[in-house]
């Protein structure tokens, strides 16, 4: 297992989000490591995106991270889960990637003591089931991945990536239709 460098982070989201795909997504508990690869993800680009938290630069205490040095977390609660992002691109940009799903590698057996008894497919094919399978939560906003407790690492190469518009962001306007979401073509634990 190889981390990702800093730099790997530093690049626009819509390039980020494709190549976070096939990477291994990592977090250390208490009651064990659980990881997967990264097989679905949907960019963020909060300058001109109304789907974005930090649409139009909108700065608060919950997207502060985001206007910071890419790969961090930004962990937010949405309804009732958490759901993880990877801060891109350059400082002062608000720019992140959100993980949609994950498929298992690593403490699946955790997974599924934390899911319940699901079929393995539905351990982790969305963004808030991924997040508890893992054990990620919101106390994880703004560390740094590649730093105990998260990390992101090299993994595999997807041969096919397809791309369509995001999912459950009907209000955010012509900004529901942008293809800024990017899956492993053909892998069952992507989310839709």
């Amino acid at each position: 297992m190889e981390l990702m460098p800093k730099e790997f982070f530093k690049k626009p989201p819509l390039e980020l989000a494709r190549e976070l795909l096939g990477c291994e997504l990592i977090k250390e508990t208490s009651e064990g490591t659980a990881s997967g690869y990264i097989v679905e993800t949907e960019a963020y680009i909060g300058a001109v995106d109304k789907a974005a938290h930090s649409y139009n630069y909108k700065r608060t205490k919950r997207t502060e991270v985001m206007f910071g040095e890419a790969g961090h977390a930004y962990t937010y609660v949405m309804h009732t889960h958490c759901l993880v992002n990877v801060v891109a691109g350059e400082v002062g940009e608000p720019e992140a990637i959100l993980i949609r799903a994950v498929e298992p590698l690593r403490g699946v057996e955790l997974m599924y003591e934390r899911r319940g008894d699901k079929k393995e497919k539905d351990l982790t094919n969305g963004p808030g089931k991924l997040t508890k399978a893992l054990g990620i939560m919101k106390a994880d906003y703004g560390h740094p991945y590649g730093k105990s407790p998260l990390y992101i690492a090299d993994g595999f190469t997807p041969e096919h990536i397809s791309t369509g518009p995001r999912v459950g962001i009907d209000n955010s306007g012509e900004a529901r239709n942008f293809p800024w979401r990017f899956w492993v073509t053909g892998n069952t634990f992507v989310s839709r």
